[in-house]
């Protein structure tokens, strides 16, 4: 008896399943785990960003758009959300014959329907919205806080100089 005979083989993952998996939860690394099992190490990282950009938020939601820490997590999660997104749309637009050799294991090819490129459809158009909304809150944060350091630097060179006092002379001896 071969040792490969003895090994059994992994089943077939299914396109539509990972394809929503990635769109519905694929931030925090599901559809990675559906394919590739728990030991995946990209499954494992991808929660971290997903976390601190939802810490973001949370902290935009109670501080205020002031709060300089939510200005540099907020992104995170947007592009977490967009990758997740262009993932899912690359697993849904994969041709079957190629899904059926990578993800196949072995078995015949097992032709989808609409579920994956519906799927695809939604993660473009969720996708386009995470991936803009991310670039613009960015772009709005960087000149907004080029802007706060301008008027900083305006008001420290507006302030007058404070005129240096003499120096004091040292105390004389009193003579007699």
């Amino acid at each position: 008896m071969s040792t490969a005979a003895a090994l059994p083989l992994p089943a077939p993952k299914s396109k539509t399943l990972a394809t929503w998996l990635a769109l519905l939860a694929g931030s925090f690394g599901l559809h990675r785990f559906y394919l590739h099992g728990l030991r995946d190490l990209a499954g494992w990282l991808m929660p971290w960003p997903t976390l601190a950009g939802l810490a973001g938020l949370v902290r935009m939601r109670n501080l205020g758009q002031d709060d300089h820490a939510a200005w540099l997590l907020l992104p995170l999660l947007g592009l977490m959300l967009s990758q997740a997104m262009l993932t899912a749309i690359v697993y849904g637009l994969t041709p079957d014959e190629k899904w059926a050799v990578r993800h196949g294991a072995g078995g015949p090819v097992r032709h989808t329907t609409w579920g994956p490129v519906l799927g695809a459809i939604a993660a473009l158009l969720l996708g386009g919205a995470a991936l803009m909304g991310t670039l613009a809150f960015g772009g709005q944060k960087f000149f907004e806080y080029q802007l706060l350091q301008q008027q900083a630097q305006q008001a420290q060179a507006a302030q007058p100089a404070l005129p240096a006092t003499p120096p004091t002379p040292p105390a004389q001896p009193a003579s007699r």
